[in-house]
């Protein structure tokens, strides 16, 4: 990995503890946040997220993420922008796809590996 995301990892770790890293073979990297507590309106109290860190890293942005399968809406409703069963590319992970994109542009030169982790979780505050 490179000097950048070796940092926002370990950062990430510092934040969230046990984060893990798989680097796939494409060069993409899947961090994974197991335990990640989620707000009230969730089947759940907490989950495992996941998302892919593209090979252009920092200057290519992270996109969409995934949770456990089984997390729903406390109604057991689907969220909305949401797939389950949803294979993550270059792995046999299946899990809740969220298609949840960033609302502004990234900045390479400011925004962070916590930077994408806080819009995912500004996402699950939402519960819908």
């Amino acid at each position: 990995m490179t000097i950048i995301l070796d940092r926002q990892i370990a950062e990430l770790k510092e934040r969230f503890g046990a984060t893990e890293t798989l680097r796939l073979p494409s060069g993409t990297v899947l961090v994974t946040i197991p335990d990640l507590p989620v707000p009230p309106g969730w089947s759940a109290a907490t989950a495992t997220v996941r998302f892919l860190v593209p090979p252009a890293y920092p200057f290519g942005a992270p996109d969409c993420f995934w949770a456990d399968d089984g997390l729903r809406l406390a109604s057991n409703a689907l969220p909305q922008n949401s797939g389950p069963g949803n294979v993550i590319p270059e792995t046999n992970i299946s899990a809740l796809w969220f298609s949840w994109h960033l609302q502004g542009p990234w900045d390479p030169n400011r925004d962070t590996l916590s930077t994408w982790t806080n819009v995912i979780i500004e996402r699950l505050r939402q519960a819908r």
